[in-house]
């Protein structure tokens, strides 16, 4: 065997390799993106300009880190939008009862896991479809969020280093993104929990005959999908110094879900990553505030947004079928 059929071989091998990894294409999208906004408008490549941009996608990566979990086990959470929404509006009602602050935030978050367990058992234990259990829920969740706050904002707390930590200090939201990301990935791909999730999604026969408690695997990533939600609700309340009721919604929902699409993870279970979603994320906070600066129409957004979930999809199904024909 020569030396050039040797490098030829490996060439092909290492071409192989890249390709099976989905969240590589978004990647590279999302440089592109960038290189393209910073060369065809004005202000993009600033610091003030990142943290906008941070603003966007940040919200949505922390839901998103939760619905890929989901989406590998073949489930989905509508209600997450509303979680976001309604969880600040419970840390308001514990402040507003004389609360201390870190007590109104484990109090708003472990509603928020209630909601998520509360999901996951009607899902599993009476075996509704999760579309349905959790269309449900986002119109419990968006009534009670409308009533708690009467329909107006409600002011956020103020001051102090845990309101800075939470989403008062200039890049926190990202920091707190991050930082989830990473522990989540770090849980889907290096703990037995995260081999559960995928076995569930691949194959739940198997992964039950195998003795994997699949009931138990689908209500903790509904509760961890409902958590990261109103966890990313509260700190975006905090940044922005009000809880809004109109914040949030079905519209933070399908971007988190569209950005874990796009970064690679399957609608049908099985496969994903969180730092794919991520990256998801981050391409579609580049093209909003690009359309932005560019003076795009902003419902022209909704029309990329559309066009990169079918591309997404379509490039998942191709390197699916690429990945069995290699092996």
């Amino acid at each position: 065997m020569t030396t050039s059929t040797v490098d030829t071989r490996r060439g092909r091998m290492v071409v192989d390799g890249l390709l099976r990894r989905r969240e590589l294409s978004i990647a590279l999208v999302t440089v592109a993106l960038g290189l393209y906004f910073t060369f065809t408008t004005t202000g993009f490549n600033t610091g003030s300009n990142y943290h906008i941009i941070a603003q966007y996608f940040a919200p949505w990566a922390i839901i998103a880190a939760g619905e890929v979990m989901l989406l590998i086990c073949g489930e989905i959470d509508l209600s997450a939008g509303y979680m976001f929404t309604l969880a600040p509006f419970v840390l308001a009602v514990f402040v507003n009862n004389g609360a201390p602050l870190l007590i109104a935030v484990l109090g708003a978050l472990a509603v928020s896991a209630c909601v998520g367990i509360a999901n996951g058992l009607i899902r599993t234990v009476l075996n509704m479809p999760s579309f349905i259990t959790t269309l449900g829920m986002f119109f419990l969740l968006w009534g009670i969020a409308l009533l708690l706050s009467g329909g107006s904002p409600v002011q956020a707390p103020e001051g102090g280093a845990l309101v800075s930590v939470l989403g008062g200090a200039r890049w926190a939201e990202l920091c707190w993104a991050v930082g989830i990301v990473i522990v989540m990935q770090v849980v889907l791909s290096g703990t037995r929990f995260g081999v559960y999730t995928f076995a569930v999604g691949g194959n739940p026969t198997g992964a039950s005959e195998a003795g994997i408690r699949t009931r138990r695997v689908k209500t903790a990533c509904f509760a961890l999908t409902s958590l990261l939600a109103g966890f990313a609700g509260i700190l975006d309340g905090i940044r922005v110094g009000s809880f809004d009721p109109t914040n949030g919604g079905a519209n933070y929902m399908f971007l988190a879900v569209a950005s874990a699409v796009i970064g690679g993870t399957a609608l049908l279970g099985g496969s994903g990553t969180v730092v794919g979603a991520f990256i998801g994320a981050v391409a579609l906070g580049i093209v909003h505030e690009g359309f932005n600066l560019a003076g795009i129409n902003a419902n022209a957004f909704n029309a990329v947004l559309g066009v990169a979930v079918l591309a997404a999809m379509m490039l998942n199904i191709y390197l699916s079928r690429f990945s069995r024909a290699g092996t």
